[in-house]
Parts: structure tokens; sequence; C-alpha cells
């Protein structure tokens, strides 16, 4: 048996060796070659490239915190009341307890990690991106009161063209990493939409105003819930705000916003 063991053992090197040289696995982002039996396909210098939002952060939003109180933080070290709430804050209704995002999606290696998945149908990546997800700060209430994660939809052509949905994925992953429920099946698109990527704050409003629905059936475990919604990046908060909206008018009590990266407000630039 031990004989065995150890051919089979060398057999398994052998044809990881091959594969190596045959089919060298790279970067998604960079395309440089990873090491031999590297478990993740993004190589340590993109990981070490991927920006996070700087400290101090707004409590509610998760966004850096203003230039001023940046400065007053330099300043004076001690104890303080909390920042106030930020211009990102004016973003979210009344109804959304919390944003956070894992990282910066315009600088860095961000967004180009945000792309591989989308377009670029890397689908092992959903599970690295969650990991870093899953480890942002909420506020303890958020913590303690989280019912369940709720990706936000495509529409079922855009979902058939692309083969998944990234934002399942990644609600899929991160609940199984924190131990809670993801609900793929509360959330639905009412009709297709153009894509946001060029479009000004407004039109991304208008584009996708009342675009989301909440399916009758799975929608009746929503009563009194604070849901988290899902979504691989975040503009202007105008799609998540209408995924909210619905939500909350279904019978959600709270709801909050869990992104992989987050695009920089004009005051950030």
């Amino acid at each position: 048996m031990l004989i065995g063991s150890r051919c089979g053992g060398q057999w398994r090197a052998l044809r990881e060796g091959l594969a190596d040289l045959l089919l060298p696995l790279v970067c998604v982002a960079c395309g440089d070659l990873l090491g031999g039996g590297s478990s993740s396909i993004v190589c340590v210098r993109c990981w070490a490239r991927v920006r996070p939002l700087p400290e101090p952060r707004c409590d509610r939003c998760g966004h850096p915190a203003p230039s001023l109180a940046l400065a007053e933080l330099a300043l004076d070290p001690g104890p303080r009341p909390p920042l106030p709430s930020c211009t990102w804050c004016e973003l979210l209704p009344p109804f959304v307890r919390a944003a956070r995002s894992a990282c910066w999606a315009t600088s860095g290696t961000g967004g180009e990690l945000v792309h591989a998945l989308k377009y670029g149908g890397w689908t092992r990546l959903a599970g690295e991106l969650a990991a870093r997800m899953a480890r942002v700060e909420w506020p303890a209430d958020v913590l303690e009161e989280r019912t369940a994660l709720v990706p936000v939809p495509l529409a079922p052509v855009r979902e058939r063209e692309r083969g998944f949905n990234q934002s399942m994925l990644l609600a899929s992953h991160v609940g199984r990493i924190l131990g809670v429920e993801s609900w793929p099946d509360v959330l639905c698109r009412s009709r297709a939409t153009s894509t946001q990527t060029r479009l000004t704050p407004e039109r991304r409003a208008a584009n996708v105003s009342g675009a989301f629905v909440v399916d009758t059936a799975p929608g009746r475990r929503l009563r009194g819930s604070h849901l988290i919604l899902v979504d691989d990046v975040v503009t202007t908060c105008a799609t998540l705000n209408e995924c909210a909206t619905a939500l909350f008018n279904a019978g959600a009590r709270l709801v909050s916003y869990l992104t992989f990266a987050r695009a920089p407000a004009a005051a950030d630039k």
C-alpha cells in the first residue's frame, strides 16, 4: 500500500508538472506567469496593488471622511466624537443602514479584477473577491441583525449571454464564509436596462427606475428583515438604491450594501 500510495503521488506530481508546462497559469490581471501550485489566479503583486478605501471612514456609508476631518485627526489623534456623515451618505435612502466596499474601483487593480470576473469569464475569481468582501468591518447592529444576502439580479438576456451573474456568485461565496444565507430568488428585473458605464448620474437613475421587483413567493420572507445587497461595483448607488427600494416596499426593515469595489466621488478626485 505504501509503494502504491507513493507511486500515485509521483504520478499526480508529474501530471501537475506537465499541466504547468503545457498550460501555464497566468495572472488574470497582469498576465504574468504564476508559480507552480498557486491556489490563486491573481499574482501577489496585483493583490498588493488593490487599493483599500483609506481611513477614517464614515460609519454609515463607509466612504473616506472629508479631507478636513483627516487634517483634524492628524493634528489631534486623541479621543473624539464620531465623524459627521459625508456627502456620499446623501446618495443613500433613509432605510439604508450602511454601505461597505473592499477597495477602489478606478485605481490600483480592483477594477481590473472586477473586469476579469465580469467580462473575462473568470468565475473562479469570485471566491477570491468574496474573501476580501467578507473581511470588511460593519457597525455592530448590522452584524447582529443581518438576515440574508441578496445579489443584484441581471436581466435574463444578459445572464444568458454571460453565462452567470457575478453578483450571485459573490453573494454565494460571502454567505458561505460568514455563515449567512444567500437569497438569489427574492429580487428580479422587471425589464432589461442599458449598461450604466457611460451614463451621467441623472441618466443612471432614470435608466434603472422601476427596473427591479420582488418575487411574491420568496418575498414573504422579507418582513422585518435587515438585508445585505451584494454587487461587484458601486458608482452612484442608482442600481443599489432601486433594488433597496423594491426590498423595502416589500417589507424589509433595513437594507445595507456590500460591494467589492467603489468608484470615487467627485470630491475624492
